[in-house]
């Protein structure tokens, strides 16, 4: 399309810089829209989990970013999964297309890849946070913990499931924070199956240990703990504290365990949190606005990646298509991409039990259903499922 509207007069403030953040601010910055991205943390992260992409939505969405090419370029390439027995048999393959979607890549490379895109023409701000955000009618009063005060006239909220901003404007996270009856864990372990882009899964009654290598690294892997678990109370930034849950929930555990577990002791790079969801009653107020995990985020297994970055698009195509005025555009994104969050929300509700069955009877029934899901027989049909709710959004014609 031509005469691209021009959002130049708009001034927006992103909090957040893991990929919901980058998004925004490649997708903003597309129009003309002057970002400031502000971030706790003193660099970039790197690293972290593989996230996917799969189906028409995705694959639409990246290429208008124009980082399609870049994110196929540095793809995991990750082969196949097997859930293996005690022994570490294999009992059953799951296929590449379920776990790594068509396109898989680390978070910390598609956060660096948006970033790279946008560092000429978006202000970064490390090593800082939000202290407090007043609206006025005029924009968006925010101190920050110490940088000057300033005010800009839209604030999106893309510091994830714990947002820090969404507590400031929406109330605190207990309001909105749904728990879903388990914990994950990851962190990285020596290579010790001499595995390549392949991993394994292990399962016995309300606990699971996968073992990966996505990068092809000979000498790293990367271990996957999931635990069926009451609701536990704990500091998320004690570290020692959540080696001692692990350690005391994978006692006894078979298969790879107690390797894992020596490995977990000298870890430095641990990830602990419950597996949980968030659901507000808005995504927007005022000028501040939800974005990713912040106002729709799983833990594991709803697509949140794929899911933040659509909704990045849409609320920067908004925001175009109503040039710049905020009440009519955020209204039009909450519209858009509620009920597509939602339904990607409802596939991570079995992320937990997928991967620790709470008996042995439905881990035999795991692994005889998707035994048949893999079979050549269904593998169309198990393709057009696992991306149904990747692709049930109607994305409009935005400006290009």
């Amino acid at each position: 399309m031509t005469n691209t509207p021009d959002l130049g007069h708009l001034t927006v403030l992103v909090s957040g810089a893991s990929v919901a953040g980058p998004a925004a601010a490649l997708n903003l910055a597309r129009y003309g829209a002057r970002v400031t991205v502000v971030e706790k943390a003193p660099a970039l992260r790197g690293g972290g989990f593989a996230v996917d992409f799969r189906g028409h939505v995705h694959r639409r969405v990246l290429t208008a970013m124009g980082i399609w090419d870049a994110v196929h370029a540095h793809r995991t390439r990750m082969g196949r999964q097997t859930v293996v027995g005690a022994d570490g048999s294999p009992r059953v393959d799951l296929p590449a297309q379920m776990m790594s979607g068509d396109v898989e890549i680390f978070r910390g490379d598609l956060a660096r890849i948006m970033y790279e895109r946008t560092r000429d023409r978006v202000e970064y701000v490390f090593g800082d946070s939000i202290a407090t955000l007043t609206d006025t009618p005029d924009g968006v009063d925010v101190t920050f913990e110490r940088g000057a005060l300033r005010r800009f006239d839209l604030v999106v909220a893309a510091d994830g499931l714990h947002s820090h901003t969404r507590r400031l404007v929406f109330g605190d996270e207990s309001r909105h924070l749904r728990f879903l009856d388990h914990y994950a864990a990851g962190f990285g372990i020596p290579n010790h199956l001499g595995l390549n882009r392949t991993g394994r899964l292990y399962s016995e009654p309300g606990r699971a240990l996968v073992i990966g290598n996505y990068d092809g690294d000979p000498d790293r892997a990367g271990a996957l703990l999931v635990f069926r678990s009451e609701r536990l109370a704990h500091d998320r930034r004690d570290v020692a504290a959540q080696k001692r849950i692990l350690a005391e929930r994978f006692a006894g555990m078979g298969w790879e365990a107690p390797t894992v577990l020596k490995a977990l002791e000298g870890a430095d790079d641990l990830y602990f949190d419950a597996i949980a969801q968030i659901h507000v009653d808005r995504l927007a107020k005022g000028r501040v606005v939800l974005l990713g995990d912040a106002g729709y985020g799983a833990t594991m297994g709803g697509m949140g990646t794929g899911v933040a970055v659509v909704a990045a698009y849409v609320l920067a195509g908004e925001l175009a298509l109503a040039h710049g005025d905020h009440g009519t555009a955020l209204a039009a994104y909450e519209a858009r991409i509620r009920d597509f969050a939602r339904g990607c929300q409802k596939i991570s509700g079995n992320a937990g039990p997928f991967f620790a069955p709470a008996t042995e009877r439905r881990i035999r029934s795991r692994d005889r259903m998707y035994r048949l899901l893999a079979s050549r027989l269904l593998a169309g049909f198990f393709k057009r499922l696992a991306e149904k709710a990747a692709t049930d959004i109607d994305l409009p014609a935005y400006p290009a």
